[in-house]
């Protein structure tokens, strides 16, 4: 998240803080202050400001337990937690990956509300029988308070709260299909940022008051955050759905080792798509290396017919390499992974069968999408 800044460790998943987390803090606290002031003026002008000040920081680290509870079931199940950010609306906690099941997307969406309700247990106990008063009392119901609003907020059904991934996994198990899951819950979170915002316009347009901007940054949050997980999820499903045959590059650059240097030309380089390299393969289609098209020049035209392909043929680094049947999400995957731009396809017996780059799977989404608008 831009603007974010690490400050530690927490269990060893490492904790961020973005500069808008610091506004909130200002706000929480001078909200607070003033509140712990009029209720209390017997504690002057200095520590309602320090009171609220701890009040504000003990919010937060109710929402940092909140994240902690998703990480931890997340850790449980394999999944690497790569930060916790705390930010203007709260908290998030980035996962390396998805759950393998709907079940445990279920139980790693609802740890976050479950930690919150329980802390609304805790602190309520705490002012019932305890029999604590004053300022102390009134931090610890506000806590309680929190942490109930902080659990009833996330548990609505609507990407990208914690509602919606509960929704995503319900339709996930109901389907059989994460995106689909996914789908669903950010239409769903879509519908309510566009309530929020209504309703954060509705005094200005039956009152002819100011709007209550909060609905309208919380609705704003919403839409554009569900639109995302809409719009990556459909090209989830459509990698999901089709194979690494499938985006191999046109003019596929394999020619044969045994090829004349004028059949190369003539065949592959006269009036084709600009290349510097082809791939070389041998009598059973094997990778064998790679020919350079400026190679061509040591080589005097006319003896271009005489010339084997094998014999400019040079050795080529080890390239990544996937079968044709192999799902193009899990080659988007491994391209991101291992940060390169293209990778080799073969065959179930070996044979090469064509070349994958990022470009060729941006055309077949880009001829996709042309065709589902068509």
């Amino acid at each position: 998240m831009n603007g974010s800044f690490r400050v530690g460790n927490l269990f060893g998943i490492p904790f961020y803080i973005n500069s808008s987390w610091f506004l909130i803090l200002g706000l929480v606290t001078l909200t607070y202050s003033g509140s712990l002031g009029d209720q209390f003026p017997e504690l002057g002008d200095i520590l309602p400001w320090i009171l609220g000040l701890i009040t504000a920081l003990l919010l937060f680290s109710s929402v940092l337990a909140h994240e902690l509870g998703h990480s931890f079931v997340a850790l449980s199940q394999g999944i690497e937690v790569k930060s916790i950010t705390l930010f203007l609306f709260g908290g998030l906690a980035s996962l390396d990956r998805e759950s393998k099941t709907p079940a445990e997307a279920f139980w790693v969406a609802i740890a976050g509300p479950l930690v919150s309700i329980l802390l609304f247990g805790v602190f309520t106990a705490i002012n019932i029988f305890t029999g604590i008063t004053g300022p102390v009392a009134a931090i610890i119901q506000l806590l309680a308070y929190i942490n109930l609003a902080l659990a009833l907020f996330n548990l609505i059904p609507g990407l990208p709260l914690d509602g919606g991934n509960i929704l995503k996994s319900i339709v996930w198990k109901i389907t059989n299909n994460p995106y689909k899951g996914i789908i669903f819950a950010s239409r769903v979170g879509q519908v309510f940022g566009w309530l929020a915002i209504i309703s954060g316009l509705i005094p200005t347009i039956l009152f002819a008051s100011f709007p209550n901007f909060w609905n309208i940054l919380i609705g704003w949050f919403l839409l554009q955050n569900a639109g995302r997980s809409a719009q990556y999820a459909e090209i989830q499903g459509i990698l999901a759905d089709l194979t690494a045959a499938d985006a191999i590059v046109t003019n596929n650059p394999v020619v044969s080792e045994n090829l004349s240097l004028r059949e190369f030309v003539n065949d592959y380089i006269i009036g084709k798509e600009s290349r510097k390299e082809f791939l070389v393969t041998d009598e059973v289609w094997r990778l064998v290396g790679v020919i350079n098209v400026d190679d061509l020049k040591i080589v005097n035209t006319s003896e271009w017919p005489l010339v084997r392909v094998k014999e400019l043929t040079k050795p080529t680094a080890k390239m990544e390499t996937v079968t044709a049947k192999t799902s193009l999400l899990e080659v988007v995957s491994l391209l991101e992974q291992k940060q390169i731009n293209e990778l080799t396809v073969v065959a179930e017996n070996g044979a090469l069968v064509g070349l994958i780059e990022k470009a060729s799977i941006r055309r077949l989404l880009e001829n996709k999408a042309q065709a589902k608008l068509a």
